[in-house]
């Protein structure tokens, strides 16, 4: 989910109509804003067609002036949500690690999978306050705007990583040893 959540262009998302009755879209997404208008949202007008038209954003120029607060905002989000991706590589990494290991490693391995865990589910969350923060307090955002399936996506995606933190320390905690072979101390 978070993977989809970067790449699908629907962070904060617009819906309405001009006073003609046509319908207009907005899609905000990390990397890219989508629509069905060539003109920015407060120039909205007829030229509205039924495919939705994808660019580049933030650009250069919506990164000038006083918008460089916001430019900075979005574009952290992008690089949080990327780094979480990075940590669940990690995580996936340790996991095998731990399902091919003996049972020392999966004894002593269990707290760097739930540092790992709840390190990615933290970057999520941060990069979702901050969407929220963006769509709650920048002036583009006006009434109508709403907060669309990648923010959703990316709100499942760290609530369930922090799930699966507390259930595998609960489980490295609650569960008995695996029994087996002792280790033979060194006497050397």
């Amino acid at each position: 989910m978070t993977i989809a959540s970067i790449i699908v262009p629907n962070w904060i998302a617009y819906d309405g109509s001009t006073d003609h009755g046509t319908s207009i879209h907005y899609r905000y997404g990390l990397h890219q804003r989508c629509s069905n208008t060539s003109l920015p949202p407060s120039n909205i007008s007829l030229a509205v067609t039924s495919n939705y038209h994808c660019t580049q954003f933030p650009r250069y120029e919506d990164c000038r002036g006083d918008d460089r607060y916001f430019c900075s905002m979005w574009r952290s989000v992008g690089f949080l949500m990327s780094f979480a991706v990075v940590l669940e590589g990690m995580t996936l990494a340790a996991f095998a690690v731990l399902l091919v290991g003996g049972k020392q490693k999966r004894e002593q391995g269990w707290g760097v999978l739930t540092i790992l865990v709840a390190l990615a589910a933290f970057v999520q969350a941060i990069g979702m306050a901050l969407m929220a923060y963006l769509y709650e307090n920048d002036e583009r955002f006006f009434s109508g705007w709403f907060l669309d399936k990648s923010w959703t996506m990316c709100t499942i995606s760290w609530s369930f990583e922090a799930v699966c933190a507390i259930a595998i320390t609960l489980a490295a905690v609650t569960l008995p040893s695996e029994g087996g072979y002792e280790l033979i101390p060194d006497h050397g």
